[in-house]
């Protein structure tokens, strides 16, 4: 089933240098780095899409966590989905679509072990690095399990706009929350989050005080926080929540690259008297809702109920401008890389 010769090379972004704050771009080279020959098993695989997700600037730091720093002058890894050009796996064919870890390149050789097949005449291909792909199942297991939503909950998303947010609050309002509150950073992503993804209201943070737009928002209290920002959020959060709320920390955005402390929260000791509860999740703490998942998101796709957006950056040589425009809030939903532009 051999197909093409192996390219000698691939195109690979690498991380030079630990940043210091704000990662900037001489921080990053692209650089032509060796291909291996296929061995028994393996496939090749051209990338037709890359994802760039904020954790990975968690990654860019030399610190124990719960996935290896990157390496440095090494390929970066991120989500991919690419065509098989070549194959020594029985079960892979050339032409196959396939879903992977090793992004940030062009060409990759891989375990097909290490590769899911996706089909094109489901989805768009992107959408398997989105709404159907990790920031999908991040949201439906954050909210549902993490968050312990039940139906008449009142749900607050900071980051409402981005590719997890903009999912929860619609997974919520369709298992039925009372209602749905969300957080962005301009105007056109406010009416979006009203407008197209069905939130009761929305607020953008730059406007006024968190703590204050969000009592307008929901002045009868929350239930359930899903936390993308931290700081000022979550602090807004704590003083809104009633008693036994739930919080599903997915990230912190707002302090990725903080070179000091944040401010926020400075009401903790209201979790003792609220009795909250506050959770860190991680995507595969939900490997065993896939499937249920799937049926859901993939059901809501199809009959026009769930929606999304993708901010799409042409070309693999400018993966770092996709990435760092993550932390300017320059993407409306998932940020896609496309390669062969």
């Amino acid at each position: 089933m051999s197909a093409p010769a192996t390219p000698a090379a691939a195109r690979t972004w690498q991380l030079t240098a630990r940043p210091d704050g704000l990662p900037t771009h001489d921080l990053f080279a692209l650089r032509e780095t060796p291909l291996p020959e296929l061995g028994p098993g393996q496939i090749l695989v051209r990338n037709e899409y890359l994802s760039v997700d904020p954790y990975m600037r968690g990654r860019m730091n030399d610190t124990k966590s719960y996935v290896p720093p990157f390496a440095l002058d090494q390929p970066l890894e991120g989500g991919a989905v690419g065509v098989v050009v070549d194959s020594r796996a029985d079960d892979v064919e050339p032409g196959t679509h396939v879903l992977h870890n090793l992004g940030w390149r062009d060409h990759a050789v891989l375990d097909a072990a290490h590769a899911a097949v996706v089909d094109a005449d489901v989805a768009p291909l992107s959408a398997y690095l989105g709404v159907l792909g990790m920031p999908g199942l991040t949201a439906y297991g954050g909210l549902l399990r993490a968050g312990a939503f039940r139906e008449g909950d009142t749900v607050f998303v900071s980051g409402a706009s981005g590719a997890v947010g903009s999912q929860v609050g619609q997974i919520a309002r369709l298992k039925g929350a009372a209602r749905v509150v969300g957080s962005a950073g301009s105007a056109e992503k406010v009416r979006l989050l009203t407008e197209k993804y069905g939130f009761d209201a929305a607020f953008n943070y730059k406007d006024a005080p968190v703590a204050e737009q969000l009592k307008a928002a929901a002045p009868k209290g929350i239930d359930v926080y899903f936390d993308n920002v931290g700081g000022d959020h979550l602090e807004a959060a704590i003083s809104s929540m009633r008693v036994h709320g739930r919080i599903a920390v997915c990230g912190m955005i707002g302090a990725y690259n903080s070179t000091e402390a944040p401010a926020a929260p400075r009401n903790l000791a209201m979790v003792i008297g609220k009795r909250l509860r506050i959770q860190g999740l991680l995507v595969m703490d939900f490997a065993d809702m896939k499937k249920d998942f799937v049926t859901d998101v993939g059901g809501w796709l199809r009959d026009g109920s769930l929606t999304y957006e993708e901010t799409v950056v042409d070309g693999l040589d400018h993966t770092v401008d996709g990435f760092l425009g993550l932390f300017s809030g320059a993407n409306t939903g998932k940020m896609i890389i496309k390669l062969n532009a």
